[in-house]
């Protein structure tokens, strides 16, 4: 899969805050599928689909356990996000540093 390609799919995927969380979920190690759908109010099929796309995008991988079916997160597709959105790091810093010193000469003022 090319990376743009991949960063489409991640992006997708991402959009979605069931989504998100499920991977938060994951990062701490991981779970079934009925394990994942408990937090959320809505059911197995539809927790399914979302867990689907996370799989399609990469972001999740499934192994066969017995009868289980258990997750787990690969990061791989999030270090290409990563490495993406890096490169507006000097521009979000730059922000936040004009931002400081606004901030700072205002408290200086109100001296």
């Amino acid at each position: 899969m090319k990376e743009t390609d991949q960063l489409d799919t991640a992006f997708a995927a991402l959009a979605s805050p069931t989504r998100r969380a499920i991977l938060a979920r994951l990062a701490q190690g991981e779970a079934t599928v009925n394990a994942l759908a408990e937090p959320f109010n809505m059911s197995l099929p539809a927790v399914s689909k979302h867990i689907r796309v996370l799989e399609n995008a990469g972001l999740i991988t499934r192994r066969r356990n017995a009868q289980f079916r258990p997750c787990t997160l690969n990061a791989q597709p999030l270090e290409t996000v990563a490495n993406w959105t890096d490169q507006y790091r000097h521009i979000w810093d730059t922000r936040f540093d004009l931002m400081g010193s606004i901030l700072k000469n205002m408290k200086e003022i109100k001296r």
